[in-house]
């Protein structure tokens, strides 16, 4: 064995709706190779065949491989298609306070038939400054457990701010757990302080436990087909990684990490740390900030399939814009409004597009007919310069329009291209001071997959605050033990922000403090 084959690689994978990227990162950090994929409709299937080509375009042995890394847009898909989710049974600890509005409140009806409709409200909670108020009845709790056996398959536990005091949400986990003998998921350990929003991020990630879990199986299955004994992670909304088990416990925390992957994808490829990030796909394009080379992350609650959620997601806007995207003109002569999307032809393209023997007229064959782009084995595309020049402005408005709303304010910025549809986008956009297109632009979310630091979170509301120093602090103990929890080396781990806010309705004695910590890869 050579001395590179001897060292330590890093495989990164990203599974999106259309292709799954596969990256291999040398111990520098620099990439050896990159391919694409279809996606299939078992995923396991196309995990294995992006592993085997960049495994065979790298010459790289899978025993030298030290660590495998899973971003993926799986847990997104099924909420959106209402698809593969688990029955889950809400037990929310807020009677009588909260019993004017239910549990999945506002829910579209198709959704919560997916999930079941199995809530109750039990008696209990706190207040925001984590005094008692109602006691916890648990000859109740067990007898709501008792009425979901056979009916749910995992259970998420919601309490009246929780946040600030965790210790009712925790015995009623134990006791649903020792009931029903299915995962648990706790709202303190999902979502913030905001009840609704918390409870919807709580009962999805209980809805996708089983989702995630039935993925999982494959990708560890395509790896230990090749003899790839690395350590797996996945990818997390803020752009870092968590180990394998952690993610299977809290799997709503996949779903933005599509995005994130890119965006720290693209930092890592150009070098930049702050920049806008546009990542062009076949069907969307994705508008990230990168500030000091993360993702920004949302201050608002983000809707997801419908949901109103309040846990950690990139600030990301998305457009339907990209290499499938469907070009409407009246008439082949140029003649008429053009129309660009929002529709695509998606994974069809190379069977859809014109350049590929189809009949429909798609954003990449605009880009092929201009001259803005090639790909081996298409056919020629000769378009009316009115349609080409219509189809450039109408594509060059809409990024420059989309761009405007991300950036922080009105000079212009340095924006990075990234993704396999990032051939349509124009070699010049206004308000931009330098645009850039890395190398491996096309595999920039399996980079971003691949690189390996691991976060830890913790936010709570503290009472009757006499030292912050000694507040702060623990708030950034406990973001260090989640990091490590989630898979980072303890002597590695450091607290990067810590953030105070203080706690409006109170007596001015509580304050929010909102701790992030980050650590290398641990093995």
């Amino acid at each position: 064995m050579t001395q590179a084959q001897a060292q330590k690689y890093r495989l990164g994978i990203d599974v999106g709706g259309t292709n799954t990227d596969a990256v291999i990162l040398d111990a520098e950090l620099k990439v050896v190779g990159s391919v694409k994929s279809p996606t299939t409709e078992n995923s396991g299937d196309g995990i294995a065949h992006a592993i085997d080509a960049v495994l065979a375009e790298t010459g790289v042995s899978p025993s030298s491989i030290g660590h495998v890394m899973l971003g993926t847009t799986h847990c997104t898909n099924a909420i959106v298609q209402r698809r593969g989710l688990s029955r889950v049974g809400v037990l929310r600890i807020g009677g009588p306070a909260t019993t004017a509005v239910p549990p999945l409140e506002g829910w579209p009806e198709d959704l919560r038939e997916a999930i079941g409709q199995h809530d109750v409200i039990l008696r209990g909670g706190y207040e925001v400054d984590g005094r008692l108020l109602a006691t916890l009845d648990e000859a109740e709790v067990r007898e709501a457990c008792e009425r979901m056996i056979g009916e749910v398959d995992s259970v998420a536990v919601v309490g009246v701010f929780s946040p600030s005091n965790p210790e009712q949400e925790l015995r009623v986990a134990e006791i649903a757990s020792a009931v029903l003998g299915v995962p648990v998921s706790c709202s303190h350990a999902v979502g913030t302080i905001g009840l609704l929003e918390r409870e919807n991020a709580t009962v999805l990630n209980a809805a996708l436990q089983r989702t995630l879990g039935e993925m999982v199986t494959g990708f560890i299955r395509a790896l230990e087909e090749r003899g790839i004994e690395a350590t797996p992670f996945l990818g997390q909304n803020d752009g870092t990684l968590m180990r394998l088990e952690y993610a299977l416990e809290f799997p709503v925390f996949t779903i933005g990490c599509g995005p994130t992957n890119s965006i720290r994808g693209a930092a890592h490829l150009s070098g930049l740390a702050d920049a806008l990030v546009v990542d062009i796909g076949g069907t969307t394009t994705d508008i990230g900030v990168l500030i000091d080379g993360y993702p920004r992350q949302s201050a608002h609650a983000v809707e997801i399939g419908g949901i109103r959620t309040n846990f950690r997601m990139p600030d990301v806007l998305s457009v339907g814009l990209g290499g499938g995207t469907i070009i409407r003109e009246r008439g082949r002569s140029g003649e008429g409004p053009l129309t660009v999307g929002p529709d695509s032809v998606g994974y069809r393209l190379t069977s859809e597009a014109i350049a590929f023997g189809g009949e429909t007229l798609t954003a990449t064959d605009i880009a092929l007919a201009a001259g803005n782009a090639e790909i081996a084995g298409t056919a020629v595309v000769e378009l009316p310069e009115a349609v080409l020049a219509a189809a450039d402005t109408a594509v060059r408005e809409l990024l420059e329009e989309s761009i405007d709303r991300m950036k922080p304010n009105a000079q212009p910025v340095p924006v990075i291209i990234v993704g396999g549809g990032s051939i349509i986008a124009p070699e010049v956009l206004d308000g931009v001071s330098d645009l850039i297109r890395p190398d491996h632009f096309g595999a920039a979310n399996a980079v971003g997959a691949a690189l390996g630091e691991v976060a830890g979170y913790f936010e709570k509301i503290y009472q009757g605050v006499s030292d912050r120093a000694e507040a702060r602090k623990s708030a950034g103990q406990e973001a260090i033990e989640r990091a490590v929890n989630a898979g980072a080396l303890r002597e590695t781990v450091e607290v990067v922000s810590i953030e105070e806010i203080p706690v409006a309705y109170t007596d001015g004695q509580a304050v929010q403090i909102k701790a992030r910590a980050i650590g290398k890869l641990g093995s």
